[in-house]
């Protein structure tokens, strides 16, 4: 009878200590939940252009981090009410940091910042903002006015051609600091522009090159996401300048004479460093 009476006592005890830590058994704690990190790329991530070079800045974070980070990532997403849509689901998922890479994704992320007050909201090359939403981009122009000044040396013509995807800001800049870099060793060098009204389309940007390299361009350069123009001036003879990845290593050719690049890890990474720790 006294064993049985120690045990109740026991028993009693215990179950007293469990509801003097809030009324149930204390769990085991739980490792830190990885902090979650959105990105949203206007084009596949494999095409070897602008979204893979992103990506390549998102695995750089990923290697960095290690666990200590969960990345979302959504590709392909239309700039259109598809981008918003996609924003919100990587609030739901959790998301404490979105990147999105595409100047026409602005106007909704900015609604869907105003809408998530605590999450943090980065966006490429645009110019909105709020008190959680912030702009990131490089200076390519200066890439771009070297580039043009090696095409406006290597150029038998002085007619140089480039595809160009939109008329924004961050295009037409990179457009007159490549016009002003050849004209810094050619002065008589003239550039003229295709314009595809797309990011990511490789039949409309070969096209775009196709229609400069008839109108008698030995340099095409080009504004857009895959290495179609630049095939389309290889297959002619002439050269080629890439854009967002080395263009010599993908293709595999000398006369890609020069590729202004993209390390985005450079500025993810301390990003999302900055919304881990709240600064």
């Amino acid at each position: 009878m006294k064993k049985l009476s120690v045990l109740l006592f026991l028993m009693l005890l215990v179950t007293s200590m469990a509801f003097a830590q809030g009324g149930k058994e204390a769990a085991a704690p739980k490792a830190d939940a990885p902090f979650k990190v959105g990105v949203i790329y206007v084009s596949p991530p494999g095409d070897m252009g602008y979204s893979y070079m992103h990506d390549q800045g998102t695995k750089a974070a990923e290697a960095y981090f290690g666990n200590k980070i969960e990345v979302i990532r959504m590709e392909s997403v239309p700039e259109n009410d598809a981008a918003a849509r996609a924003m919100e689901e990587l609030v739901d998922a959790g998301c404490k940091i979105i990147f999105a890479n595409s100047y026409n994704y602005q106007d909704y992320m900015l609604k869907v910042a105003k809408e998530n007050p605590k999450v943090y909201f980065e966006h490429a090359s645009g110019y909105l903002s709020n008190a959680n939403m912030s702009n990131y981009f490089g200076r390519m122009y200066q890439m771009r006015y070297l580039s043009g000044m090696i095409a406006g040396k290597m150029s038998a013509t002085g007619k140089l051609g480039y595809v160009a995807a939109y008329n924004t800001p961050e295009v037409v800049r990179g457009i007159n600091a490549f016009a002003l870099g050849a004209r810094a060793i050619n002065p008589a060098a003239t550039v003229t522009v295709v314009w595809t009204n797309t990011w990511f389309d490789p039949s409309l940007e070969r096209q775009g090159a196709v229609a400069l390299l008839d109108q008698g361009c030995d340099i095409i350069a080009q504004h857009q996401d895959t290495t179609e123009p630049a095939k389309a001036a290889l297959e002619r003879g002439k050269y080629a300048i890439g854009y967002n990845a080395d263009f010599r290593t993908i293709i595999g050719n000398d006369k890609v004479l020069v590729s202004p690049m993209w390390n985005w890890g450079n500025y993810m990474i301390p990003a999302i460093e900055s919304a881990m720790n709240g600064t």
